[in-house]
């Protein structure tokens, strides 16, 4: 009994954890959508910044991560990935809860 009652209490301290995706992780995915919706992945960036940042980053929050402590901003790029030569787009964020 008293291995069973450990071991549940050490997987639910350790669930948490693993129910956290780390941001590269969540960068990937959402750049994998991006792509299969057409767009080249030479044409956007996306840049994980801090939330206080975020608005700051010149592109349109698209996902968040390590428990909504960072942004992922996505940034249209012209001139196919020439990123000094980037066209910010500018919006709301389309966060979601279930990224």
């Amino acid at each position: 009994m008293n291995k069973s009652l450990l071991f549940g209490v050490a997987l639910l301290a350790v669930a948490p954890l693993a129910a956290q995706a780390s941001c590269e992780s969540v960068k990937a995915d959402i750049s994998q959508k991006i792509i299969n919706n057409g767009v080249a992945e030479s044409n956007f960036k996306l840049d994980i910044v801090a939330n206080d940042q975020a608005n700051q980053a010149g592109g349109q929050v698209v996902g968040h991560c390590e428990n909504d402590t960072q942004k992922i901003v996505y940034t249209k790029l012209s001139n196919g990935g020439d990123e000094s030569a980037a066209s910010p787009q500018t919006g709301t964020s389309q966060d979601s809860s279930s990224q």
